[in-house]
């Protein structure tokens, strides 16, 4: 056993925990508030979803951590970037409820997860198909935030 075999898989907790954490800040109160496509996953889907997800992701990222010669340094930062745009993207949309920034915030995290496939794919293929079901969630939801943004702007007068 490695010390990433522990890190890992308490960073990802602690990640899933502190977007959790201002995910509830919102979904209490001011989420079921809004206006949402009909197509809306039920918040018990989303839970299940992403639980699957910071799975998937730990996984990945310790096949990539034990490969010989472990990570590069890129590596290293695009997962460290991808979990702090994960707990960002809580932040801004539920804590914060700024759903249009939330929408970019989103995007980027797509970005950092396209990146990540990219980068893995000649080293370690099975770390980047472990990504591929995150990356499509997370365009599902950034289309989602985006209608849920659409519904519920104000026009400016």
């Amino acid at each position: 056993m490695t010390p990433a075999d522990i890190i890992i898989p308490l960073v990802t907790l602690a990640v899933a925990w502190l977007g959790g954490r201002f995910t509830a800040t919102g979904v209490r109160t001011w989420y079921p508030a809004l206006k949402k496509p009909r197509w809306t996953p039920p918040g018990a889907v989303i839970g299940a979803v992403w639980t699957v997800l910071y799975i998937l992701a730990a996984a990945s990222a310790l096949i990539v951590w034990n490969l010989p010669g472990g990570p590069s340094a890129t590596v290293v930062l695009l997962f460290a970037a991808n979990a702090a745009v994960n707990v960002l993207w809580s932040y801004v949309f539920f804590a914060r409820r700024r759903m249009f920034a939330a929408i970019w915030v989103c995007l980027t995290l797509d970005i950092t997860i396209v990146a990540l496939i990219e980068l893995l794919g000649p080293v370690a293929p099975a770390a980047a198909w472990l990504l591929v079901p995150y990356a499509a969630w997370v365009t599902f939801a950034s289309y989602l935030n985006y209608r849920v943004w659409a519904m519920n702007v104000r026009p400016r007068r």
